[in-house]
């Protein structure tokens, strides 16, 4: 990528937006548009296309959606598919109308079959039943993968889809009912570390297995893959390590000093049995995570405290 060139960013509040601000201006690229949600409802196919027609930016970044742990998933099912879907499909169409050829479109890990081989290949894709409790998000991010296969085919455009794992890190959410799962426990560990509680509440057994990738070092998979030039394909973005829920918990009260016990509430969903990224077509373009979970834990408590006055709302 050109130094120089004007570079759009979708959701550039959020988590994985906000880190790829952060990556390019690190990186010495300063012609970055962004807009507010005020500013710009990405829903609004008129208000997109007028947008771009106006900005006409080399490089997209769509990192903009509708996001949340199981609950909001399982809850908000209407929203996540609707907004998600006006989303990346009113980014997408205008982008090519207004002649941006490079893009990049973040989806997420729940794209894949709920009991597909482990580690997930992206050829996985389609290949069996999705997970219910997230099924509309996945279905919308779906489409958003095949939006840009197709306006690669038919246009020549160059699109890339890039899937990540579960992702954390500053700027992350940790509202306990829309929340996902690691920001939900650093949460309940301070809380139950604060009032001095001997115990605290983990939902599910804590069996399932999952792969988290630090948010910054997503961002570097973002821009590295720009800035290789690579022009369209599927990649699959993450540690290609997993833990249990209940390393991750513990893992998690180590590092905030928290020396209680673990109560798993059965009651509740567990979701995908296990979720990890087979990442073999990034290590063969030469990129890797460069963050270990304790650190990235470390660093995202740090946020935590920062963000929320020392835990308190």
């Amino acid at each position: 990528m050109d130094k120089n060139a004007k570079i759009y960013i979708a959701g550039h509040e959020g988590m994985v937006g906000s880190a790829i601000e952060r990556k390019l201006f690190a990186a010495g690229y300063a012609n970055l548009v962004s807009r507010t949600h005020a500013e710009l409802d990405l829903t609004d196919q008129a208000a997109v296309t007028q947008f771009l027609q106006h900005e006409k930016p080399h490089y997209i970044f769509l990192a903009a959606g509708r996001v949340g742990g199981i609950h909001a998933n399982n809850t908000y099912r209407a929203e996540f598919i609707y907004q998600n879907l006006m989303i990346e499909a009113n980014i997408v169409h205008a982008a090519w109308q207004a002649g941006v050829r490079r893009l990049l479109f973040l989806g997420s890990s729940c794209i894949y079959p709920r009991d597909c081989p482990q580690p997930i290949k992206e050829d996985y894709l389609l290949s069996g039943p999705l997970e219910p409790t997230n099924e509309p998000y996945a279905l919308a991010k779906i489409a958003g993968v095949k939006l840009c296969e197709s306006y690669n085919f038919q246009y020549g455009t160059q699109y890339v889809s890039v899937m990540a794992t579960n992702l954390y890190g500053p700027n992350d959410n940790y509202d306990l009912n829309n929340s996902h799962v690691l920001p939900a426990l650093i949460q309940k560990v301070h809380e139950a570390k604060a009032r001095s509680d001997k115990e605290f509440v983990v939902w599910g057994s804590g069996k399932p297995r999952r792969e988290f990738l630090y948010v910054d070092d997503m961002a570097d998979a973002c821009v590295f893959l720009m800035e290789q030039g690579v022009s369209e394909g599927l990649f699959n973005v993450g540690t290609g390590q997993d833990v249990t829920i209940r390393e991750l918990a513990e893992t998690i009260m180590d590092v905030i000093g928290y020396r209680g016990q673990i109560i798993f509430d059965a009651s509740k969903p567990d979701g995908t049995p296990r979720k990890l990224l087979n990442v073999d077509r990034m290590r063969d373009l030469g990129w890797q995570a460069g963050t270990s979970l304790q650190e990235g834990i470390a660093a995202s408590y740090r946020d935590f405290l920062t963000r929320t006055k020392e835990g308190t709302h």
